[in-house]
């Protein structure tokens, strides 16, 4: 296989003379790592990462949130003059997105190149800063350049997070890895929406109420650089970069903590798969990698239209259908305590049913609940959709996290997931724009036939060209 290419042979020897630099060695790091039981060690690593997916995920889901108080400040309008007007909703939300966009596809090579813990850590820094200063705006030119400069952040962090996460988790717990991941960072959901509630409708010390919800989340991120000297580096990462008495180390020390942890010898490693150490933007459009990119390709394209359509909008779509500004964020608040439930709830199923399969019927589900919600007006029905679009939203999100990162080997995981996942920025760029024309033109209800046109082609594109991957190891799913 071309992106295994120079890529080191398996021994016959299960140990090495102390002292050498044996080929057995080199190979067997991903089976060292997919051997270890689910102990507190593993588990400590999954929720250290989490803790910044939480932040990362607070910070991009405020946009629809604040929204109501960023128009009752006089600083955006609800809907836009034409249909890529600067000053409406749209083009904050079309702001977040080109940041992300730019950030996952021209800089996702930077965790190939620098590690996985380095640029989870700057990434991070980059964003607080940026909305720091995005806080203090009052012009929508303002307020719409930091929004951007913080997304750059955003879209650098979301695929190291993921990229990390695959790397660190063993084969038989990597679903529920990320399963946990998207349930500790969905819980900012009602936390953001909550904190909404409370702080936008009004003002405090002089600072209108959105402000606060801006500044509460970059101070508490800023914790998340303190926690992560606690994170090793990924000893995939690192055996990709030939530094294999460093990947050793780390992997060594784990082993460590785990044994101690287990109460006996840890079960002996599978059978080793070669490492990969070279691979470049191009590999991505070889086979078997070739399919795979351009199904993740439409899949992004479509899948943010249903998933940011709804949570981005949703206080927006209520006042459209005549609901106050605070009872809006009142019921957003009440179906934001579903998102993380959603993951949780797939914790159950994360290792047991093929990522594809999930995928197709968390969209399926998508599709009917949208089109309900967009012909009741009753507060009971509003939530329960609402509920129901947030669990389907949030399963799909985890196990597609999951799943993007299986597909593609360590040399270019990053770059390629990076590139991919791009597209869906693009997209929320331009969908948020058309989701502006169609509620101002068609109403509620013709903005989620449109939600429910795309998820159908999530469907199409997943159940029609994904790869089975559940159980086995990313080296594996790399052949």
């Amino acid at each position: 296989m071309t992106t295994l290419e120079g890529a080191s042979s398996l021994g016959a020897k299960e140990t090495s003379v102390p002292g050498e630099d044996s080929l057995v060695d080199k190979a067997a790091i991903s089976a060292r790592l997919d051997r270890l039981p689910a102990t507190r060690s593993v588990w400590k690593l999954i929720v250290l990462l989490s803790l910044g997916f939480f932040f990362e995920l607070y910070d991009l889901l405020f946009t629809g949130y604040i929204a109501p108080g960023l128009v009752k400040a006089g600083i955006l309008t609800a809907t836009t003059h034409g249909l890529f007007g600067t000053s409406g909703v749209a083009s904050f939300i079309a702001s977040l997105f080109s940041g992300l966009f730019v950030g996952t596809i021209a800089c996702g090579f930077l965790a190939d190149r620098f590690g996985r813990r380095a640029i989870f850590t700057y990434s991070l820094l980059w964003y607080v800063a940026a909305n720091t200063v995005m806080a203090f705006q009052d012009t929508a030119t303002g307020l719409n350049f930091w929004r951007f400069v913080s997304g750059l952040g955003i879209g650098v962090e979301l695929i190291t997070i993921g990229t990390y996460m695959s790397e660190l988790a063993p084969k038989h717990m990597r679903g529920r890895a990320f399963a946990v991941c998207q349930a500790i960072g969905f819980s900012a959901v009602p936390v953001v929406a909550f904190l909404s509630y409370l702080l936008v409708p009004k003002s405090f010390l002089g600072l209108d109420g959105w402000r606060w919800v801006v500044l509460i989340g970059g101070i508490s991120a800023a914790f998340v650089w303190y926690f992560r000297r606690n994170l090793p580096e990924s000893p995939r990462w690192l055996a990709s970069k030939q530094r294999f008495a460093e990947a050793d180390a780390v992997l060594s020390r784990l082993e460590a903590q785990v044994e101690s942890q287990y109460g006996s010898p840890l079960p002996p490693p599978g059978p080793s798969e070669p490492i990969a150490i070279k691979g470049g933007f191009s590999d991505m459009w070889k086979a078997p990698y070739r399919k795979r990119t351009v199904m993740l390709i439409v899949f992004h394209i479509f899948q943010t239209v249903g998933f940011y359509g709804f949570a981005n909008w949703v206080p927006t779509l209520l006042v459209k259908q005549g609901i106050t500004v605070t009872s809006s964020l009142l019921y957003t608040t009440v179906i934001g305590l579903a998102a993380p439930l959603g993951p949780l709830l797939g914790y159950l199923i994360a290792d047991r049913f093929e990522r594809k399969h999930v995928i197709v019927c968390m969209a399926a589900l998508n599709i009917v609940a949208g089109l309900l919600f967009s012909q009741t007006t009753s507060a009971v029905a509003i939530v329960m959709l609402g509920v129901c679009l947030t669990l389907a939203g949030n399963i799909i999100s985890f196990t597609y996290h999951a799943y993007q990162q299986e597909l593609y080997p360590t040399t270019i995981r990053a770059r390629a997931v990076g590139f991919v996942y791009s597209w869906s920025r693009a997209s929320a760029v331009f969908s948020s724009f058309i989701i502006a024309f169609m509620l101002k033109d068609f109403g509620v209800t013709g903005v989620f036939v449109f939600i429910a046109g795309a998820m159908m082609l999530v469907i199409l594109a997943i159940g029609l060209m994904g790869p089975r991957t559940l159980g086995k190891s990313l080296e594996d799913i790399s052949r």
